[in-house]
């Protein structure tokens, strides 16, 4: 169900300018699935990734805990990974999700995100001592 709901919201994307579609499908501790898409601005720095989209859209419907996120694009002939920022923004909700990497005819590679960011830093690293 993850894989489709991430293939179905790339269908979704806002992605003028690069003409590269990602959609994201979060699952939360608590079974929800939340999705999220890119969305390009003619100020590129001012885009957002899919997965960013979907943990922003996830926190403001309450979700804190999430257990897994599915992530593709348009690229068939291997699997696609979240970009460094994305992965430090999932790491603040924890290193144990698991990520599958989803190719467009549905095909994915499960990996966790602790092994996508090795020696993160995390929350952790701010607490008092």
């Amino acid at each position: 169900m993850l894989v489709s709901k991430c293939l179905q919201a790339r269908d979704l994307a806002y992605c003028p300018y690069s003409r590269f579609p990602v959609g994201a499908a979060l699952l939360t501790a608590d079974g929800a699935i939340v999705t999220g898409c890119n969305v390009e601005n003619a100020s590129y720095g001012l885009t957002v990734c899919a997965e960013r989209t979907a943990i922003q859209r996830a926190v403001a419907e309450g979700h804190r805990q999430f257990t897994a996120i599915a992530v593709t694009c348009d690229i068939k002939d291997r699997f696609v990974g979240p970009c460094g920022a994305c992965r430090q923004v999932l790491m603040e909700f924890g290193s144990n999700w698991t990520v599958y990497l989803t190719k467009p005819d549905g095909t994915y590679k499960e990996t966790h995100l602790h092994e996508l960011l090795p020696l993160a830093f995390s929350p952790e690293h701010l607490a008092k001592n």
